[in-house]
């Protein structure tokens, strides 16, 4: 619960820093902290355990994330949304509540935004009231002000796991069953081009970050990303680029389509896109076509053949040139499309594996490997058709034992 008298505090604090708490230490501020406690001999604060209370919730006000300060460090919560100062909610273990803290003003909440966008040289104002950012441990934040949205500042905050997200997390949260990681495994280890789809939340950019673990550490990875917030801890020659939003004057915008160029020129063994928004679909299809197999990237959709759908639609709108070229540009460059989404319970599950086989009627084919039932059971429908890969690196023996082990059930796979 907010002590009393902590805004009016806060301001004799602020006041004596002259609004320098960008560049001062932590020690510092910490210091100030407790020559305003002291001298303003605060009788609310009697004991030793209220007056500790009033100096942290002091510190993340000035220098932390103020009442944010302890759902970031609650790892059972994987969203925070800030609607003005006076509503937060959080999403907590797949349910979303309302929680009893508020900031105090909106002033407040504007420089907590402020202090989110200033380290990642980000800008947001009236004239630019859309940014996406990131916080130090790497979660997204996604900012909207004042006049596009009615309510105030809006923050939204999605949470990554400390230490990144891996396979054996994903099973503990029963996203899949525990044998389709050796499908998963197969998959990345033999290079094949990989398309995550799935909707907001659905949990597409855990299992990108998961199955960089069967990436071999030799291996030169480059990502791309408008707001960098991939946790590829298990790649050692790792290249992490970001855009770059135009300057006041409108000049200077790096994009995503220029980082693609780019990474061409770094000799990178995979490219990873960590989410296709726009017109970069073009550069990225071009990228995966051009030798660098093995590379991953994610799109919302509701399905595999939507996510075909959404990236034509995407390419279309950076290039002019004819439908059936564009989708003859998708069916060589991507192999195989994984779908996640959300099951009835609001848990996250895999859906749906597809492999990519070419053309058919001047449409995209698509071969279902792995389908969600009615009974909401991961069912194996059939096999790989293009198994070059698979024998090219090693992984057409494992492929075929997990096949055979999946034959030999003759059973739904059960998550």
């Amino acid at each position: 619960m907010e002590l009393p008298g902590k805004r009016e505090l806060r301001e004799q604090i602020l006041h004596q820093m002259d609004g320098r708490t960008s560049y001062v230490s932590d020690k510092d501020v910490y210091r100030e902290i407790d020559k305003a406690i002291l001298r303003s001999s605060h009788g609310g604060y009697g004991t030793l355990s209220e007056k500790e209370e009033l100096r942290r919730q002091m510190f993340y006000s000035i220098r932390g994330f103020d009442v944010l300060e302890k759902y970031l460090g609650d790892s059972s919560i994987s969203e925070i949304m800030v609607i003005g100062a006076s509503r937060i909610f959080v999403e907590q273990n797949g349910k979303i509540r309302r929680i009893e803290e508020h900031f105090s003003e909106e002033g407040d909440v504007y420089r907590l935004i402020e202090q989110i966008v200033a380290p990642t040289n980000r800008m947001v104002n009236e004239a630019c009231p859309i940014v996406d950012s990131r916080l130090p441990d790497g979660s997204r934040v996604h900012i909207v002000l004042p006049p596009v949205s009615l309510e105030g500042p809006v923050i939204t905050i999605r949470k990554f796991l400390k230490g990144g997200m891996t396979i054996e997390k994903l099973l503990a949260f029963e996203e899949f069953p525990e044998k389709l990681t050796g499908i998963l495994s197969a998959l990345v280890k033999s290079r094949y081009n990989i398309l995550i789809s799935g909707a907001t939340n659905s949990g597409k950019s855990s299992l990108l970050n998961a199955l960089a673990e069967y990436i071999g550490k030799r291996e030169r990875v480059i990502t791309i990303e408008d707001s960098a917030e991939l946790q590829l801890f298990h790649v050692e020659n790792l290249v992490r680029l970001e855009t770059r939003n135009a300057n006041m004057e409108g000049e200077n915008e790096i994009t995503m389509q220029d980082l693609i160029k780019a990474s061409l020129r770094m000799r990178p063994d995979r490219i990873i896109v960590g989410e296709v928004r726009g017109a970069e679909a073009m550069s990225m299809l071009q990228a995966l076509s051009t030798g660098h197999s093995g590379s991953v990237s994610s799109i919302h959709a509701n399905s595999c053949r939507d996510a075909l759908r959404r990236l034509e639609t995407m390419v279309l709108m950076g290039v002019d040139m004819p439908v059936e070229a564009i989708r003859g540009q998708m069916a060589s460059a991507i192999d195989v499309i994984i779908h996640l989404g959300r099951s009835f319970d609001g848990s996250r599950k895999l859906m749906e594996i597809s492999e990519i086989t070419g053309m058919a009627a001047s449409q995209v084919a698509l071969h279902p490997l792995f389908e969600m039932n009615e009974d909401d059971e991961l069912t194996m429908r059939s096999e790989l058709c293009d198994q070059k890969k698979l024998k090219e690196y090693g992984q057409y023996e494992a492929y075929q034992k997990l096949m055979e082990s999946f034959k030999a059930r003759d059973q739904p796979v059960e998550i």
